[in-house]
């Protein structure tokens, strides 16, 4: 029924948990395959894939082509994307599994869901960010990729799917879809704070804030790239 699709760049540290996760979701018989599309990793990445029994895809780095790919591939009615730094959390197969029969027997069509954001991380500057995300979500119904996105195929074909973008790939496909199709479902998608914790959360969230707002007064990407050095695997 689903196909859980992961792109990937030098994972190996993070994708083992973020693949350990799905597993109570695949007995089940929710989750049907596993993609990671890889966009030229160096290190283990590929073992770590091969020892979880999932398919792997090399591309051209880049995470909107990279999903992209992966969603061609995938065989299976629901599509689930993941970053390969996040974890989701116990239950999220029932939250997913009740999200999904919700929209198949049309009590709640055309919808897509994304997954509560949490970060590994301890102290008072990720639960605050962590509490911004939670009012942009209820306010403006915008998730972005690490918390995950749960959409059907059909939906996903009818709004184009995710563009070739090295960054913004999320919240293009979420514009496009619609802040009426957005469900935020309750189980936790906790990722990596690695970055946060290199960079500094004020310095990475100002960044990130600033990219979304240049992005959304219609700067192209590539020279918000430029401007800030963002790599595609940033956010």
């Amino acid at each position: 029924m689903l196909s859980v699709i992961i792109p990937a760049l030098n994972a190996e540290r993070h994708l083992p948990s973020t693949l350990t996760a799905l597993v109570p979701a695949a007995v089940d018989g929710i989750i049907r395959e596993v993609i990671i599309v890889d966009g030229g990793s160096a290190d283990r990445t590929r073992s770590v894939a091969d020892h979880a029994g999932a398919d792997f895809l090399v591309t051209a780095p880049g995470r909107g082509s990279q999903l992209a790919e992966g969603a061609a591939r995938a065989k299976f009615p629901w599509l689930l994307f993941l970053h390969a730094d996040t974890v989701l959390q116990d239950g999220w197969e029932r939250e997913a599994a009740d999200f999904m029969h919700r929209v198949d027997v049309g009590e709640q069509p055309r919808s897509a869901a994304a997954f509560r954001f949490r970060l590994d991380d301890n102290g008072l500057a990720p639960r605050t960010l962590e509490a911004i995300v939670r009012v942009r979500c209820a306010a403006l119904r915008l998730p972005y990729g690490d918390q995950g996105l749960l959409i059907s195929r059909r939906l996903y074909d009818e709004v184009g799917g995710y563009n070739a973008l090295p960054i913004m790939e999320d919240v293009d496909i979420v514009r496009r879809l619609g802040r009426s199709r957005m469900t935020l479902l309750n189980a936790n998608a906790t990722t990596s704070a690695e970055r946060y914790r290199r960079e500094g959360y004020l310095a990475r969230t100002l960044r990130n804030q600033t990219c979304l707002a240049l992005y959304s007064a219609g700067l192209p990407i590539a020279k918000i790239q430029r401007l800030y050095g963002v790599a595609h695997a940033s956010r």
